[in-house]
């Protein structure tokens, strides 16, 4: 687990709703997340857990409620979305690689042309973002050499190559088979290490309860109950969650 996070808050959400036609997704979520700090969201399939992190990050638009991300009102009518998409960085669980470029150039992209940084300094900071992930000597491999855990690692790092305040994982693990998983879930751990706020999404229960400053667990588009790993594990006060937990666990 990380060092205890500060008191100032990264992501701060209030009575946020979210509705696809006569489906209310997201039903008055309010949420904090500090600074430094590991939180993990946790829940049965359709609880909304996606679906806040895309509203987070300004994919999909909100019927009401406010969102703050490092100082950003994201629910304002314009927000500034090229510093927000600076900020926050977001890994999905297919990877999303550019096929045709290789892994070096995938992961300098967006700091040549977003950041306007020069080729040498980014191609170094890539070099030392694969390292970081265990991934030297692949620089010039393309996404579709790579194996699924493999790939989702140069996602983390191409990520992580915009210097972002703000990360989340949506189900990063979903789509990798066992022997995979553990590579990506201690890929982030050491993201997480480095300071850098996380949120993530994820059914790896033991995963959460390892890494976790805070679990928050969603079910209907609320979140019913939030704590530290052990009260939420050990001693769950919802029955909601009890009854979550004894399915999963």
């Amino acid at each position: 687990m990380s060092a205890s996070p500060t008191d100032q808050r990264q992501i701060v959400i209030r009575d946020l709703v979210k509705s696809y036609g006569s489906h209310t997704v997201l039903n008055g979520v309010s949420l904090d997340v500090r600074q430094s700090e590991i939180a993990c969201l946790i829940g049965p399939s359709g609880s909304g857990k996606s679906t806040l992190l895309r509203t987070i990050n300004a994919l999909a638009n909100v019927d009401s409620g406010t969102i703050d991300v490092c100082g950003i009102r994201v629910t304002d009518r314009d927000p500034d979305l090229l510093t927000l998409r600076r900020q926050v960085g977001m890994i999905f669980q297919s990877y999303n690689l550019f096929p045709h470029l290789s892994v070096l150039d995938n992961i300098t992209l967006a700091p040549l042309t977003v950041l306007k940084e020069e080729r040498g300094p980014a191609e170094q900071r890539a070099r030392a973002l694969l390292d970081k992930v265990k991934l030297t000597g692949k620089e010039a491999a393309f996404p579709g050499q790579l194996s699924g855990g493999q790939q989702q690692r140069v996602a983390i790092a191409r990520s992580l190559a915009m210097r972002p305040r703000v990360m989340m994982f949506d189900e990063v693990t979903a789509a990798l088979d066992p022997e995979t998983v553990k590579e990506v879930l201690t890929t982030i751990r050491d993201v997480a290490a480095s300071g850098v706020t996380c949120l993530i999404v994820t059914h790896e229960m033991r995963f959460a309860r390892e890494i976790a400053d805070v679990v928050h667990f969603t079910d209907g588009g609320r979140i019913v109950e939030s704590g530290t790993p052990e009260q939420i594990f050990t001693a769950p006060r919802d029955s909601r969650t009890r009854a979550f937990l004894e399915r999963v666990l």
